[in-house]
């Protein structure tokens, strides 16, 4: 069994920073890559960035020079240092992991999801 546990999301005032984490744990061999998506009311879960396990990131262009995501790969956990938040950021955080486990004699990859945490930005 896998799980992420999320944390860090909450109220903070348009220009402020949070940071959010995520730690999977459980039965798995390796991390192949680690990410955050974000849910607006009414949207589709939708990409904000992806770290691999060599540290190869990729944004989405809303946020890039605003957020910083990273890899703690000793931990198995993923950050994500948000900065200059903007109301429109607001939002639900989905961490996501693509995980490579072990069946037998042979090896998968899998992705799971955390629960979410919520991420408001307003005054």
């Amino acid at each position: 069994q896998v799980q992420l546990v999320e944390s860090g999301g909450g109220l903070v005032q348009p220009g402020g920073s949070l940071r959010l984490s995520c730690a999977a744990s459980g039965s798995f061999f390796s991390i192949n890559a680690m990410g955050w998506y974000q849910q607006a009311p009414g949207k589709q879960r939708e990409l904000v960035a992806t770290i691999t396990s060599g540290g190869t990131t990729n944004y989405v262009d809303s946020v890039k020079g605003r957020f910083t995501i990273s890899m703690d790969n000793a931990k198995n956990t993923v950050y994500l240092q948000m900065n200059s938040l903007k109301p429109e950021d607001t939002a639900v955080y989905y961490c996501n992991a693509n995980l490579k486990r072990r069946s037998f004699s042979s090896y998968y990859s899998a992705a799971y999801w955390g629960q979410g945490t919520q991420v408001t930005v307003s005054s």
